[in-house]
């Protein structure tokens, strides 16, 4: 008697309805990432502090919280994880002396922060690119969350969820050591034109791995999905000849 336990089939992912996608896409992007360089920039070219800049432009993260939470009725995990860090960000920033340098080395240690958070993840039930992917990989309705939650039944998706957390985790802790190492050895004026560079720089190379690697992973999927049908074709002919 046959011990197999049958691969569970991939769900397959509902229509998306793109509008909501778009308002999603558009929200995150413009008060995550767009509306707080915009702040910070106006308010120092205005004489505010670099502290107090910085601030008050990472408010726009917590508008685009209260904003989901007004048209989704909840706060997920990518939601509560940014609020975290805006905590973080906040009270690192406010600690201790606040010259240029030592904001390059407390942003430097927030990224790594991320690193930790990212590898301590992989001892929970799920690790945190999970939540990442289906902040991004979704459009919020609960058809599309319930497609995305479903695929964690598959031992590939789980596999690459764990693989892609663990990578972010350790880029993001080399990155945050090369940046305070760079800050000591290099002049101020330079490390403030280089720390944007090196921090999207190494944030635009993680998402390209990321996009390539998701893909690579879902067409090995498919690839051994197929080749597990055809056995079982197979053998349900033999079975029967």
């Amino acid at each position: 008697m046959s011990t197999h336990t049958p691969q569970a089939a991939q769900p397959a992912p509902p229509a998306r309805s793109g509008g909501a996608a778009a308002i999603g896409w558009i929200l995150t992007i413009g008060l995550n990432v767009v509306a707080p360089i915009i702040t910070y920039n106006y308010l120092h070219d205005h004489g505010w502090s670099e502290v107090s800049a910085l601030l008050i432009s990472g408010a726009w993260p917590v508008v685009d919280n209260i904003v989901v939470l007004a048209w989704r009725r909840k706060l997920d995990e990518f939601a509560m994880v940014t609020l975290a860090f805006l905590v973080i960000t906040a009270v690192v920033s406010l600690a201790g002396a606040n010259s240029t340098r030592t904001l390059l080395i407390k942003d430097s240690c927030v990224t790594g922060l991320f690193g930790l958070l990212c590898l301590a993840t992989l001892l929970a039930p799920r690790p945190l690119m999970f939540y990442f992917g289906r902040k991004f990989a979704t459009d919020g309705t609960p058809e599309s969350t319930a497609w995305w939650n479903g695929l964690w039944q598959l031992e590939g998706f789980r596999r690459t969820q764990t693989v892609m957390t663990a990578v972010w985790g350790v880029a993001y802790l080399l990155e945050a050591g090369v940046r305070i190492a760079l800050a000591y050895v290099l002049d101020t004026d330079t490390m403030v034109a280089l720390s944007p560079v090196m921090a999207y720089g190494v944030l635009g190379a993680l998402a390209l791995w990321t996009v390539y690697y998701g893909k690579k992973a879902k067409a090995e999927g498919a690839r051994r999905a197929a080749a597990r049908a055809a056995a079982e074709a197979e053998a349900g002919r033999t079975a029967t000849a």
